[in-house]
C-alpha cells in the first residue's frame, strides 16, 4: 500500500472523547510528541457530539469531592464560556462531609466544551487529526508497530512508541489482537430540542441553559427499563447493527414528534455518534467488579464514586487498563475493564477522564524508563497523579457503617 504520509510520534491516541483528550493532554504536558486521531470533526465524544452533556456526580453525596485531577479541570473548562448547573453549595469549593446532600454534578454547553477542548489541546502542542479513521493496526506479536489511517489525503501510516485506545469501542485493541469483551446496549436515543415553553423559561430566568429540551427515539434507561420487550440488545461493534440502530431510532423519533404543533418546537441537534454505553472493552489484567466497592488496590490510579448511589466508593486498578503480553497499548474510558454495573460506574465522563490522565502519564513514564506499559513502576505513577490532585485511595472514614445501604437518584439518562 502506498502511503501519503508516514509520521512518527512518541504517543498516539486513537479517539477524541474526553478520555482520549485527557490522555493526549497529559502526554503533551509530559513533553512528548503526541497525535490524537478523531473520526469526526469535534472533540468530546459522547460528552459533546453524543449529546450526553452531563458531568455525573464527582462526590460521595455527603459533601466530599472524590473525583478530582483532570476531571475537575475539564469540569471547569466545560463551563468557562457557557452556562452551567453546578449547585450553589459547590460553587466555592468542597462543602465537607455531612455539609450537604447535593451532589457535584453539572450540565454544560456541549458545542462550546468541544471548542474549548480543541483550543486546550492545540495550545498544549497536540497534533489533532480530524475526520480521520483507523483502518488497521499493524503488529509484531504483542507490539503495535503503527496504525494505518484514512482521511481526505488518502492512507497514511502513523507509528509511535506508545498507543492509547480511546475509541470507546476498543477498536485498536481488537485490531491488534488484544483480548476484548463485548456487551450489548439498550434501546436509547436522545436528541436536543427547543420548545416555545423552554424558550419562555430561558427568557424568564435569563439563563440560556434552560433553552434545552429533549426528544427521544428509544428511551431505555441505564438499567434497561423501557427497553422494548423482545428486542435484542444492540451490538455497537457491528456495522450493520449500528446502521439498524440509527435508522430505527431516527424513525421512532420522527414518529413521536410528527403530530406535535410544528410551530411550537424544533429538533435542534441529533447525536453525531451512536449513544452506546458499553460495546467492547479490554479483557484487562484485572476487571473491576461491583463487589469491589470500598476495596483498596495497591495499584489504584484513582478513587471514584458511584454516580447513582451515594457513599459507594471504588478504586480503579491500573490492571483494568492494560494486558500482559501487549507492551505498548493501554485502554481508557469505555474501553477500560469493568464487569456489569461496575463497567457503567467506570465508563462515565469523570472516571473516563481520570483513566485518560493516568494513561497519558503512564505512556510518558514507560518511554522514559524504556519499559513496557505493563512494567512501569506504579508507585511512581501514583505519586505523579497525586501531585496533580488525583485522589489515589479514598479515606476509610467515608465508608458508611451500613455498606449495603443504597440510595438512588434520578439524574436522567446517562
Amino acid at each position: 500500500m502506498q502511503f501519503v504520509h508516514e509520521r512518527h510520534y512518541d504517543i498516539l491516541v486513537a479517539g477524541g472523547g474526553v478520555a482520549g483528550c485527557a490522555a493526549a493532554l497529559e502526554a503533551a504536558r509530559s513533553g512528548k510528541k503526541v497525535a490524537l486521531i478523531e473520526k469526526t470533526t469535534q472533540l468530546g465524544g459522547l460528552g459533546t457530539i453524543g449529546l450526553i452533556n452531563l458531568f455525573v456526580p464527582l462526590c460521595n453525596g455527603r459533601g466530599v469531592q472524590i473525583i478530582k485531577g483532570m476531571a475537575d479541570e475539564f469540569l471547569r473548562l466545560s463551563v468557562e464560556y457557557g452556562f452551567d448547573t453546578i449547585p450553589a453549595v459547590w460553587q466555592n469549593g468542597e462543602p465537607g462531609q455531612g455539609k450537604t446532600d447535593r451532589r457535584l454534578t453539572c450540565r454544560y454547553s456541549a458545542p462550546i466544551f468541544s471548542l474549548v477542548l480543541c483550543k486546550t489541546l492545540t495550545e498544549a502542542g497536540v497534533d489533532i487529526c480530524f475526520d480521520t479513521i483507523v483502518t488497521e493496526a499493524r503488529t509484531t506479536g504483542g507490539h503495535i508497530d503503527g496504525l494505518v489511517v484514512f482521511n481526505k489525503s488518502g492512507y497514511s501510516l502513523y507509528t509511535a512508541d506508545m498507543f492509547v485506545d480511546a475509541t470507546g469501542d476498543a477498536d485498536v485493541l481488537y485490531q491488534a489482537g488484544v483480548p476484548t469483551v463485548t456487551r450489548g446496549n439498550f434501546h436509547t436515543y436522545i436528541a436536543f430540542a427547543a420548545t416555545l415553553e423552554s424558550c419562555r423559561k430561558a427568557v424568564e430566568a435569563e439563563d440560556i441553559g434552560k433553552l434545552r429540551a429533549t426528544r427521544s427515539g428509544g428511551h431505555a434507561n441505564l438499567y434497561g427499563g423501557n427497553h422494548p420487550e423482545g428486542m435484542r440488545l444492540w451490538d455497537g461493534t457491528n456495522g450493520d447493527d449500528v446502521t439498524a440502530y440509527l435508522c430505527q431510532n431516527q424513525i421512532e423519533l420522527l414518529e413521536k414528534i410528527k403530530d406535535e404543533d410544528r410551530k411550537s418546537r424544533d429538533i435542534t441537534l441529533l447525536p453525531i455518534m451512536p449513544q452506546f454505553r458499553t460495546t467492547r472493552r479490554i479483557d484487562g489484567n484485572y476487571t473491576l467488579q461491583v463487589e469491589d466497592a470500598y476495596r483498596h488496590f495497591d495499584d489504584s490510579i484513582a478513587a471514584i464514586c458511584d454516580f447513582d448511589r451515594r457513599d459507594f466508593l471504588y478504586e480503579v486498578p491500573y490492571g483494568t487498563l492494560v494486558r500482559d503480553g501487549y507492551d505498548n497499548v493501554i485502554a481508557v474510558g469505555r474501553c477500560a475493564a469493568g464487569e456489569g454495573y461496575a463497567w457503567d460506574v467506570l465508563r462515565v465522563i469523570p472516571p473516563a477522564i481520570l483513566t485518560g490522565q493516568a494513561a497519558g502519564a503512564a505512556c510518558a513514564q514507560a518511554i522514559d524508563a524504556g519499559c513496557a506499559i505493563t512494567a512501569i513502576d506504579v508507585p511512581t505513577l501514583q505519586a505523579r497523579l497525586a501531585g496533580e490532585n488525583v485522589m489515589i485511595h479514598f479515606d476509610d472514614a467515608l465508608i458508611p457503617a451500613d455498606k449495603t445501604k443504597i440510595e438512588t437518584e434520578d439524574i436522567g439518562h446517562i
